[in-house]
């Protein structure tokens, strides 16, 4: 075909379908468009194919008895055409038209909702709202004599747990120890107060706000108990110490390196009064913890010197020297026997260490010890067995020394007096004035008639 004639061609193909009335576009090839891959078939109900009056009626009145039973949708209009329910009227509350809209959706048969109900701003509502108020005054004074009656019941056995736990002189004849007495009226006015409140809110029908509030009871008390656990571990302590009584008052303790009278023990910590007269406050739970050392406990007691003699001299008659001055001491206990042993023995000296025992109740240990090493170190020197003079004396004379007149003879070594050994009385009268002052030790915790450790 020649090139000249395609464009008739052309024409003539182009005036012919104009005549037919056929399209360029439905005889040419079209793109066909491809699917979105991100999109997805509608997710929803099946809309029936066909709907009749009869359906719109039924949806209509199911959805108008559901809302007459409703206050606040009573009076919403409702319209149904073709499973299309449209909604209107005024409302108080916004949510109550979320609220109609929900319940029309759910009914079956219904296609979409279209939700016109508008909120009511008039006067009237708002004196609506005054009156609901109102209503939920009156439920409030209506239940005044529920919340009374179960305020009452709450504070008669809380009154009553009081009164049972006032009865101290049972609980302390039931515990035979005030402090375990004291702890049982405590835990009976707990338990009887928690009780009260556990029944006055059973009453009024608050069993969830009991459970939180005995939730949140735990937890508070959790916290105190890491917050407070010196406190509690003192308190513990002090019960523990009340049974065991370890010791009494006025005995002459060291506890942990600290030593003095007991005062009184207390619910935190024990009081005592150091030999210089001063107050020590231990903690209870040191004093729990610490190894006691108690010197009334026992009356005898044994004390003990070293005394140093020359190293040619005898031991052997050293000793028996100590013993025999010992012996003439009266409030040395000849039971058990004084003893004496050599301790090191290294020129020029020989060390011995004598041993003996005393009734403190009757001497007093310091002065005791003292006046007994007084009476051997002379006995020691009568007999020549003191050690040298450890200074070297050197004497520069001239050729012709002066003539000097002969020395005194030395003069006798004084015989050994008699002191006072009675045992010390001035701290052990402070610490029973004090306690006098206190009212007799009400507040101690040491019970004499207890049997101690």
């Amino acid at each position: 075909m020649k090139a000249g004639r395609f464009p008739i061609i052309v024409l003539v193909a182009l005036a012919l379908l104009s005549a037919t009335g056929v399209s360029a576009a439905q005889i040419l090839p079209t793109k066909v468009p491809k699917a979105s891959p991100s999109a997805a078939p509608s997710v929803g109900p099946t809309i029936e194919t066909e709907a009749g009056n009869d359906s719109d009626e039924r949806i209509a009145r199911r959805i108008r008895g559901i809302f007459s039973e409703l206050p606040n949708l009573a009076h919403i209009s409702v319209k149904v055409e073709q499973g299309v329910v449209t909604l209107a009227g005024p409302v108080e509350n916004p949510a109550d038209k979320a609220k109609a809209e929900g319940i029309a959706g759910r009914v079956s048969g219904v296609v979409t909702v279209e939700n016109k109900i508008a909120r009511d701003t008039s006067v009237g509502s708002g004196v609506a709202g005054l009156k609901k108020v109102s209503d939920k005054f009156a439920g409030i004074v209506g239940v005044l004599p529920l919340l009374g009656a179960a305020l009452l019941v709450a504070l008669l056995i809380g009154a009553l747990g009081y009164f049972i736990a006032g009865r101290r002189r049972l609980w302390v004849r039931v515990a035979r120890n005030p402090f375990l007495a004291e702890l049982i009226a405590s835990a009976i006015r707990f338990v009887f107060v928690l009780g009260g409140i556990v029944i006055a809110l059973d009453m009024l029908g608050a069993g969830t706000l009991l459970g939180a509030v005995l939730g949140g009871a735990g937890v508070v008390g959790l916290a105190l108990g890491f917050a407070m656990r010196d406190t509690i571990e003192n308190y513990v302590s002090s019960l523990m110490l009340s049974l065991r009584q370890p010791f009494q008052a006025n005995d002459m303790v060291r506890i942990d390196g600290c030593e003095g009278r007991v005062v009184r023990l207390t619910t935190r910590a024990t009081i005592l009064m150091t030999p210089d007269g001063n107050h020590l406050r231990v903690p209870n739970s040191t004093v729990f913890k610490a190894v006691i050392l108690n010197f009334t406990r026992n009356p005898h007691r044994r004390f003990d010197f070293v005394l140093q003699i020359d190293f040619r001299a005898d031991p052997n008659h050293a000793r028996d020297c100590g013993f025999a001055a010992l012996d003439e001491l009266d409030f040395v206990l000849k039971d058990p026997a004084p003893a004496a042993v050599v301790q090191e023995a290294a020129y020029p000296y020989i060390s011995l260490q004598y041993t003996a025992w005393l009734d403190q109740s009757k001497t007093d240990f310091g002065k005791g010890r003292s006046q007994a090493l007084a009476a051997v170190k002379q006995a020691l020197e009568e007999q020549g067995l003191a050690p040298p003079d450890p200074v070297t004396h050197v004497y520069m004379e001239r050729q012709d020394p002066p003539k000097r007149p002969p020395s005194a003879p030395p003069p006798e070594p004084p015989q050994t007096a008699l002191h006072d050994i009675a045992p010390e009385k001035a701290i052990r009268e402070m610490v029973e004035k004090e306690r006098a002052a206190t009212g007799g030790g009400k507040k101690d915790l040491l019970d004499p008639s207890r049997p101690q450790e």
